[in-house]
Parts: C-alpha cells; structure tokens; sequence
C-alpha cells in the first residue's frame, strides 16, 4: 500500500499570499479595466457617492488608478505600499452608506442592506486580504511562514 507524504512538497503558507495578491490583484485589474473602457456597472454607484466630483473623466481616471494599484499587486512591487493603498481605496467605497444610504440599506435599516450595500460590505473582506498582505508577505528573499507563524 503506498502511504501519504507526511508534509507536503508546498506549504499552504507558501501558496496562501502569493494568491490572495494575485486574486486581489486580478480583480483590480478587471474592475479598472471595465471603467477605462465604460462597461462598469457601477458607474451610477460612484458618480452618487462621489456628487462632489463631475466630469466625464471621472471613471476612467478611477479606473487608471486600479489598474496601476492591480499592477503593484500583481508585480510584487512596493509591498508595503500597494496593500496599504489597496485598503484605503476600499474603504472609501463605504461613502455610499454616508452620502447616499438608500442605494445601500432598505428603510433606512442598516441591517437590511440593498444589492449595493452587500457588494459594497463584502469590501471589508478585501480590506482584510489588503491587510493580511501587508502584515505577512515578507520582503524579497524573506521566509514568509516564519513571519506568519511569529505573528
């Protein structure tokens, strides 16, 4: 009977960071680029939240700077910098609770929340992935379980 290897050739610790960055960083990338070219559904989203803001430049220039932010993420370049970024960019998504509520809750209840406020509560888990990035991906050449494990 052949046995089981008792550790495995790759550690999920090895594999767990590279991808969450790169799913973090694909999904910058296709959010971006759905702006940059005007297929993004939530053009009306933004442009509520964001009354402040007018111009058509608007969408593509957000677009730009996820693009460039999944790109960072993607590359591996500036590792502190891009979570970080990443994380600020998403929590800025919760204005629309602030500046246009019932686009996110039902009857002004918080606890009944509208398609829009659950895509946009769901940030909080990309907020936390952009974090978990920041706190444990080592530096180049670094050992990242043992970061992890001295965390």
């Amino acid at each position: 009977m052949k046995t089981l290897p008792t550790r495995p050739t790759v550690t999920p610790a090895r594999l767990a960071l590279p991808a969450l960055r790169i799913s973090l960083a694909l999904v910058y990338l296709w959010f971006g680029v759905l702006k940059v070219i005007g297929q993004s559904p939530v053009e009306d989203l933004v442009r509520a939240t964001m009354p402040w803001v007018h111009g058509p430049w608007l969408l593509p220039a957000l677009g730009a700077v996820e693009i460039v932010l999944g790109l960072l993420l993607l590359a591996g370049t500036f590792r502190r910098l891009a979570p970080v970024a990443v994380a600020a960019h998403l929590a800025g998504t919760f204005l629309v609770f602030v500046q246009v509520p019932a686009m996110a809750v039902h009857d002004s209840n918080p606890l009944l929340l509208t398609a829009t406020g659950e895509f946009v509560l769901k940030n909080l888990v990309l907020i936390c992935a952009a974090l978990a990035i920041f706190a444990l991906e080592a530096p180049r050449g670094g050992d990242v379980e043992a970061r992890a494990a001295a965390g």
